[in-house]
Order: structure tokens, then sequence, then C-alpha cells
């Protein structure tokens, strides 16, 4: 169906959320509409976040608001679902847009799989009434639904519509983009190449698959990377596990903005421990880029001095190859804990690849690679 019809009949003038792929139609149709406005859309650092901030909208206005998701993110609303929004406790009526990756018969990468077996189990479990549209689903059909939909938010309690690859469409062109003169694929290849044998722990997205075609350009092998395909924001603290078992070999983790931003007291943890053997470079694009481009907050946010703030004894921001160059250098040479923000460009190679190991093959070897160090 049209985005701009679903929008029609659920009848909000807020949305928050986290982008998702399957639902760029809908992203690219709030920013060609309202853009970032904290009166009608605000694009959060996490799910979590988007409901409490839909929670927030709803006090102030008695309205309805729209989180929107990936269905990735339903682990994140669990806890202010349950005891925020749940009507046992405030009864916050809001309607969730969950995009429907790793579906039961819909081929998708692996960290799709489970988290598309249990989507609509989790809502039925949280007492949300869901929706599924598909292509073939009708306007009429959805109007229908929404009737019904009406009546249980009045009641105090939450629905979602579950979108089907490809069952929104029509969405308007938008065209993200930034200023900074870096590639993230040269970025990581300049990574690669100043950390040697060093193992390295990449970001869910883009990241982690740049990673993987730059080791096979360079024939370089796979053991020595853990590729975090999911859990965004996590990349960080699974570095500092292994940095803090293995504190005699310095550790790589290769981190995005958007997933700083998701889970970002894993900055304040990795300071206030300091392990001196961990080098955490983020690449700042200031987009959820590997999504579609939708902007995060932090294009306009200084990195390095919350890194500093929270106990980082060394932080720095780079624009240019020169100086990201000098920065691993000076990184590795240290052994100190340290920071390296890259300031990014928007964008990739049209016919980038994805791994083609599979998680637990990934898995194994990395640990294999550790066990000898």
């Amino acid at each position: 169906m049209k985005v701009e019809k679903l929008v029609e009949i659920i009848g909000s003038d807020f949305y928050t959320g986290v982008p998702d792929s399957q639902l760029k139609a809908l992203c690219n149709y709030l920013m060609d509409i309202y853009g970032i406005d904290p009166k009608h859309h605000v694009i959060a650092a996490n799910e979590g976040n988007c409901t409490a901030l839909a929670a927030g909208y709803h006090l102030a206005t008695g309205k309805i608001p729209v989180v929107y998701m990936q269905n990735s993110g339903e682990g994140n609303i669990i806890n202010p679902l349950a005891s925020l929004l749940n009507d046992k406790v405030y009864a916050i009526p809001t309607v969730f847009i969950i995009g429907w990756r790793g579906e039961p018969g819909v081929h998708d990468e692996p960290q799709h799989i489970y988290q598309g077996e249990v989507t609509i189990r989790l809502l039925e479990d949280m007492g949300v009434a869901s929706f599924v549209i598909g292509r073939e689903t009708t306007d009429e059909e959805v109007m229908a639904k929404m009737e019904e939909f009406k009546a249980i938010l009045a009641a105090g309690k939450d629905v979602a519509f579950v979108i089907r690859k490809g069952a929104l469409t029509d969405a308007p062109e938008v065209t993200y983009e930034n200023d900074n003169k870096m590639v993230r694929e040269e970025i990581i290849r300049h990574i690669a190449e100043a950390s040697g044998k060093d193992p390295v722990v990449s970001t869910t997205g883009k990241a982690s698959r740049e990673l993987f075609e730059i080791r096979e350009a360079r024939g370089e092998s796979h053991c020595y990377d853990f590729m975090t395909v999911g859990s965004m924001g996590h990349a960080s603290m699974i570095a500092l596990g292994i940095a803090a078992q293995k504190p005699e070999q310095r550790i790589w983790c290769i981190d995005g903005d958007g997933a700083v931003l998701m889970h970002m007291g894993a900055i304040a943890l990795i300071g206030a421990n300091k392990p001196k053997n961990l080098i955490h470079v983020v690449i700042n694009n200031g987009a959820h880029e590997t999504v579609g481009g939708m902007p995060t907050v932090a294009g306009s946010m200084d990195i390095v001095s919350v890194a500093k703030a929270c106990g980082y004894p060394e932080a720095v921001r780079v624009e240019d190859f020169e100086s990201l160059d000098t920065a691993l250098a000076e990184a590795k040479k240290k052994q100190t804990l340290t920071l390296i923000e890259a300031a990014c460009s928007i964008g990739a190679r049209e016919d980038l690849g994805r791994p083609t190991t599979t998680a637990l093959e990934n898995k194994q070897n990395f640990m294999d690679y550790l066990k000898t160090l």
C-alpha cells in the first residue's frame, strides 16, 4: 500500500523511531513531511527511548503516538512496554509499526532468523494486538483493522502493524549526505592495515560486510575478526569483555555512530574500567546509513568530549586519512585506552557483498584464534 495512505489511516501527528530498511518508505515519507521536528518526528537512539518519548507525547497531548522500528528492536521496548505503557500501569495507548525481518519462509540474514520467528509471539505475550501488512493487503483491510484498533487504544492498550518486505510503496525520494570526505570502507581498510593480526570486533551493518571483503581482497584470514552481525550497539561491550580476559593482547573495536548512541552507557563503562589494550574506533557519518541514511544526532555531537568525560585517557577526532593513520599508529604504540572518531561520508558500493561464512563459523574461528594469543 502507499505509505501516505497508511499514515492517513493511522491519523497520528507524532512519530518516533529507529530507522529500518523494511520501513524505508515510511522513514523517507516522514523526513519529507516533517524532517526532524520534536513536535512531530524524532529519530531516537534506541527503541526503548522511542517508547518513553511516545509516552511523554501522550501525557502532554492526550493523543496517540506512533513508534516505528525493525523487529530487532522489540527487545528494547519490552521494559517500557510492560512497565510504562501497559494498561495495568499507566495505560498509555501507542501504535507500533514494525518491519518484519526474518519472516518465516522469506530468506534473510542469520541475525534476523530467530527474531523473525518470534516477532508476532512477542507482541502477543506483551498483550499487543497486531495486524500484518503485505504487498496484497488492501487499503480497506487496513482501514477496517484500524477501526478495531481504535477501541483497543481507547482502553489504554497498544497495537502494532507488522510490515512485510515491500509492503509500503510510493515514498518520496530523499537524499542523505554530509560534507565529510573519508569513505567508510577506506577507513576500515586503514584500520585493518594498522591492526595487523590483532583481534577486531566490528559493529553490525555494512561495516562488518566491508571488513569481510577487505580481508578477502587482502588474502587474509577472517579469524582475526568477530563480526557482530546483529545486536546493534553492543560491539564495544563484546570488545571490553575480550580485552578484560586478554589484558596482554591489543583489541580493536570498529563501531558506528548509530550503534554508539543506541547503548551509550557502554562508553561510560569502558571509560570507568580503562582497559589499556582497547582501541575504540567510532566511524561517524551522522546517519543510519545501513538502513537508508536517515540522520542520527551524532552528526552534531562531540563524541571525543563525551569519551574524555567518561574516562577515556585518549580521544581524538580525525577528518582525513593522514590524521587517521597518525591516530591509529599512536594508539597502537601507547598501550592506553583510546577512542578515535573518524568523520565519514554517507554511502557504500552498490556491489557490496555479505560474509560467505556463517555466524557460527565466524565465532568458532575467532575463538580458536583467541586461544593462540
